[in-house]
């Protein structure tokens, strides 16, 4: 596929899940975040009982979020894992919770095949994998065999040692070398095209002006013919540019949002939905032209 066979194809996305499609056709699609984790960066304990981690995913599925991906073990950097039997405990209630209760996809955020497994079982749709199926030798073949969607997404390391220095020579185009392997891999794995979405990785083994050269570079990564999904929301190099905590980086994710969509990406991973959605039905107005209806998002 050709640089420009890859725009054309990516303009027409349509991401097909077991809880209908999305159509993303000229506007940006929203992943909404629920994490059940006492320590997350962001939003650490918040949601850590199942019934209030259900409860903010039907509102944001209520303020317009497209996906729903919900996460049972902390990526920031430094942070412990978890066993597959923790993580299950903490996810799955809250899948199975959220799958009785939203007509929208649920992404489960895991690097665990084993985690994977149990959440397509109880109502999830798509797998989120930071590791980009490289952690658990059964999380592709389990995606081939599931025909489900799959977010492979890159980072430097571990989320254990991801920012001890992280040093590239040139991070755009390492990054695109990376998921171009990872997509290869996942295509020979029996994954089809169709359900690879790329993760550049913001903030997972990248220093601030590493995650500005992402951002920037994001039609680089077009040419790998997939659509892109990006994550700036309330992370570090946030941070560091407005000298803010994780509470007071709204305004920030907002405009690395924006500038993540005016850069040619077609969906944006994002704790503040309602928001985010505001500020990206102008991004889509600029990059589309137009005013683009949301309301029959899944078909």
């Amino acid at each position: 596929m050709n640089s420009l066979d890859a725009l054309v194809s990516q303009e027409h996305w349509i991401l097909s899940t077991r809880s209908g499609s999305i159509d993303a056709a000229r506007r940006t699609a929203l992943m909404g975040i629920v994490n059940v984790t006492p320590d997350s960066f962001s939003d650490g304990g918040r949601y850590l009982d199942p019934e209030k981690a259900i409860a903010h995913g039907i509102r944001l599925a209520q303020e317009g979020a497209d996906i729903i991906d919900v996460g049972g073990e902390s990526t920031r950097p430094g942070s412990r894992p978890l066993s597959a039997q923790e993580e299950m405990g903490r996810v799955l209630p809250v899948i199975r919770g959220l799958s009785r209760a939203v007509s929208i996809p649920i992404s489960v955020d895991t690097y665990k095949a084993d985690v994977a497994r149990a959440a397509l079982d109880e109502g999830a749709d798509i797998v989120n994998d930071i590791s980009a199926l490289r952690f658990d030798p059964g999380m592709a073949p389990l995606i081939a065999a599931e025909k489900v969607p799959v977010v492979l997404m890159h980072m430097q390391g571990t989320p254990q040692t991801m920012q001890q220095r992280p040093y590239y020579q040139n991070v755009v185009e390492e990054v695109k070398e990376f998921l171009s392997g990872r997509i290869r891999f996942a295509l020979g794995a029996g994954v089809g095209a169709e359900r690879i979405i790329i993760d550049p990785g913001i903030g997972f083994g990248k220093e601030l002006d590493h995650n500005l050269a992402l951002l920037r570079g994001l039609p680089a990564l077009a040419s790998l013919g997939r659509p892109i999904l990006v994550g700036p929301s309330r992370k570090t190099f946030i941070g560091k540019l407005l000298d803010v905590g994780p509470e007071e980086r709204l305004e920030g994710s907002l405009a690395a949002s924006v500038a993540a969509v005016l850069a040619g990406a077609h969906m944006i991973r994002t704790h503040d939905v309602k928001e985010t959605l505001r500020a990206i039905r102008i991004a889509d107005a600029l990059r589309f032209g137009g005013e683009e209806s949301r309301e029959e998002k899944i078909v």
